[in-house]
């Protein structure tokens, strides 16, 4: 039963409580560190936070100390960058050419598994000890990154790979819609485990590298004149750093997604200024798609056909059929997404383009209804356009919302009109019509006929019937193959 009390992480009593005890369990340890060193009675052995904290603030007025930060600052972040930028697209590689994979993968688990003293060893030898944090550092985030980026690829949403490649996105978009978010929240695990990580293995290197002016230096001098006060001072500062840095490289990097996906916005595909938002090559029934006796399978198997039908421009088909019956293995056959088992399709054009509403919904869930459309619409067709052509199916008030906000008749209705944004010959929509109530029906159907054009249109049903369109010709699954052009049902 709700008692009217909010147990969320957003509750502003919770926060307070757990602000309190992680402020209690600092100064237990805080406390245990003083107790500990009023027992060995000796600065020189144990300084206690006290004589930490006012070495601190000694050390931090001096310019010394700002340059010592400086320099190691700028090694630590600059050698943690390079790393992300050799790393990243490292993995983009090694994804898509197994090659490349196979040939990496030992050198990335040989310099992961090497401990950072026996690198820093070598690293002395070859490049000396200016800027060997840099490389230091390098080397222990670039597996790290390699790795989490390489395990997000592994694991990207095949449904969406498959929308980018069937809509004929450009390459940017797929990169910065597609490849990014399925990246992000694994680069996102490794950063919060390597970027405090990364000021472990600098700091380590300058200690035992020893380059003039750094704080590993410091922190070197502070132990060789027993100065256990400054070497305490010198390590809280390297955590405090440390903190910081993670604290703001994150926020960067959080602040890349959906921003990537609003930045794609900008490579959409161009068109001829003045074209029309449909392919202008199909007018005058020109013929689409011919498939000659298809079979349609997974993996070899087939599963349905074969099959044998032609559409031309202007043409409204259905596929009617069971659940389970391959109507759905038959759109993603025609749209490329799965190879025929057998037989033939023959497209009218050699660049036929198309658009397609999957069963599944597929939509980039951090982006508003506008923005899912332009992302894939016809570059000559302006925001205007898309809204007015939203308002046909939304309310005004969820045009600019989140999707994931959306109900599931609305996010079907926002990739009706996505479908129809693209630029295409051939429009692919499978059971669109899922969920919606009979109004939002009726003008999703209404929506089709508005948008058209010359393109061809091929429904999924489970019967022919429902649909209140004038059908060119029906495709039955499980019984005959109707083939060419067949009346409308009434």
């Amino acid at each position: 039963m709700n008692n009217g009390t909010s147990t969320g992480p957003n509750n502003p009593q919770r926060t307070s409580a757990t602000v309190l005890a992680r402020v209690v369990a600092i100064l237990f340890w805080i406390g245990a560190w003083q107790i500990a060193s009023m027992a060995v009675n000796s600065e020189f052995v144990l300084a206690g936070p006290l004589d930490a904290a006012a070495a601190l603030v000694r050390l931090l007025p001096s310019g010394e100390f700002w340059r010592s930060v400086g320099f190691s600052l700028i090694r630590i972040a600059g050698g943690s960058a390079i790393a992300y930028l050799v790393a990243v697209p490292l993995a983009l590689i090694a994804a898509a050419l197994p090659t490349i994979r196979t040939l990496l993968q030992p050198a990335m688990s040989a310099i992961k598994g090497t401990p950072i003293a026996c690198t820093v060893v070598a690293l002395l030898i070859w490049f000396g000890s200016r800027n060997i944090s840099a490389i230091a550092v390098g080397l222990a985030v670039i597996p790290a990154v390699y790795f989490g980026v390489l395990q997000g690829l592994d694991r990207a949403d095949p449904g969406m790979r498959d929308l980018f490649h069937t809509f004929n996105a450009p390459v940017p978009v797929r990169l910065l819609a597609q490849t990014w978010p399925a990246i992000f929240p694994y680069l996102r695990a490794a950063s919060q485990s390597v970027l405090g990580m990364s000021w472990k293995a600098g700091i380590a290197a300058e200690l035992i590298g020893v380059p003039t002016g750094s704080v590993g230096e410091r922190i070197y001098q502070a132990k060789l004149l027993l100065e256990t006060a400054d070497l305490f001072a010198w390590t809280i500062a390297v955590v405090a750093l440390a903190w910081l840095f993670e604290r703001l490289a994150l926020r960067a990097l959080d602040a890349t997604w959906p921003a990537s996906a609003k930045f794609a916005l900008r490579f959409r595909r161009h068109e001829p200024e003045g074209a029309p938002v449909v392919k202008p090559s199909i007018a005058n029934k020109a013929p689409i798609l011919t498939a000659s006796n298809l079979v349609c399978g997974h993996n070899g198997i087939a599963s349905s056909g074969p099959f044998g039908f032609h559409l031309r421009a202007g043409d409204i088909a259905c596929i009617e059929g069971p659940s389970g019956a391959g109507k759905t293995t038959l759109l993603n056959t025609l749209a490329g997404s799965l190879d025929p088992v057998s037989g033939s399709i023959e497209r009218g054009h050699g660049d036929t383009a198309i658009a397609q509403v999957y069963q599944d919904i597929r939509l980039l869930e951090e982006l508003s209804a506008i923005d899912n459309v332009m992302l894939i619409a016809s570059a000559n067709l302006s925001s205007a356009e898309a809204r007015k052509r939203l308002k046909e199916l939304l309310p005004s008030d969820a045009i600019d919302a989140p999707v994931s906000a959306l109900s599931g008749g609305q996010r079907r209705r926002v990739e009706l009109v996505r479908a129809f944004a693209a630029s295409s010959h051939l429009v692919l929509l499978d059971e669109p019509f899922t969920g919606l109530d009979a109004q939002a029906r009726e003008l999703a159907q209404a929506h089709i006929l508005a948008h058209m054009e010359d393109r061809a249109v091929l429904i999924s049903a489970h019967d022919a019937a429902s649909l209140d369109l004038p059908l060119d010709a029906i495709i039955s699954i499980g019984t005959a193959c109707h083939t060419g052009s067949q009346a409308a049902r009434p």
